[in-house]
């Protein structure tokens, strides 16, 4: 009973920022599991670990070169998926991230950020989450069923300090994934799911500069306040992110839709006192 509970065998997912850190821990864990993965990222091609790991099987993986923030690059994604495995029963959006000088620091005040910088970050987190929820959203409405799960951020909930656009965006994507839920179920089909992950503090290539210093790996100023308002006391590592992410794109969640899950290790539940 558990292994059909949690069964996403035979099933065909999209990862946007499929060749990223979260993104492809993702698509290994699923292709171990027995899924037919696609990567979709901006990227040639997959960095030969992750390759490595996904040729492992049982399940079989695909990439396409594909850009969140166009249209055309999207559909092109979506005719080669088609093509190759015929369906499309789930899509994870995990691109994201935020540019260096969309972030406040001593010599750069909030009143200075560029605009180019913010209009990154934003682009990237909400639109490069709207967009791919539009073309691969409409191919679920015509068949009737399909799940989406996006990556959201505790940010959403929790701004933090420094980082005004990409919090912003993540809470947008959060707002974004239950007006979702809510349209696909009432205007196509109940059986079209939308939710989301809301990771806390996991080291990416993204915020590794801000978290660890350069050279030593230890945490940063930055990076010992939030292990101190983390109960659990460490930053998140990528596997962390597997089980909730099997729980929502399997027949375990059949009735969960328009949710944001935090995965946090206790980060928004603790007061600081």
């Amino acid at each position: 009973m558990m292994d059909t509970l949690f069964a996403v065998a035979e099933k065909t997912i999209a990862i946007t920022g499929g060749c990223g850190v979260l993104g492809g821990e993702m698509a290994a864990a699923l292709v171990r599991r027995g899924a037919n993965v696609v990567l979709l990222d901006r990227v040639e091609t997959p960095p030969a670990e992750l390759e490595q790991a996904l040729q492992a099987g049982p399940g079989r993986f695909a990439f396409a070169q594909v850009n969140v923030l166009d249209q055309a690059s999207l559909q092109e994604g979506l005719a080669a998926i088609l093509r190759q495995f015929g369906m499309l029963d789930a899509l994870i959006n995990a691109a994201g991230g935020n540019h260096p000088d969309a972030t406040t620091g001593p010599d750069k005040p909030f009143f200075d950020l560029p605009k180019e910088a913010m209009q990154f970050a934003v682009d990237l987190n909400i639109l490069g989450t709207v967009l791919p929820c539009q073309v691969f959203g409409r191919q679920m409405a015509t068949a009737g069923t399909g799940n989406i799960v996006n990556i959201s951020s505790m940010n959403a909930f929790r701004p933090l300090t420094r980082i005004p656009a990409y919090s912003a965006a993540k809470a947008a994507v959060s707002n974004f994934t239950q007006w979702l839920a809510v349209h696909m179920a009432q205007e196509y089909s109940p059986e079209i799911r939308v939710n989301a992950i809301a990771p806390g503090f996991f080291l990416t290539s993204q915020n590794r500069y801000l978290l660890t210093e350069q050279g030593s790996g230890e945490p940063t100023e930055r990076g010992r306040k939030i292990m101190a308002h983390t109960p659990m006391g460490r930053f998140g590592a990528p596997p962390d992110l597997v089980g909730t992410l099997l729980w929502l794109l399997s027949p375990a969640s059949a009735f969960v839709t328009g949710i944001v899950v935090p995965v946090d290790g206790g980060f928004s539940a603790y007061s600081g006192v």
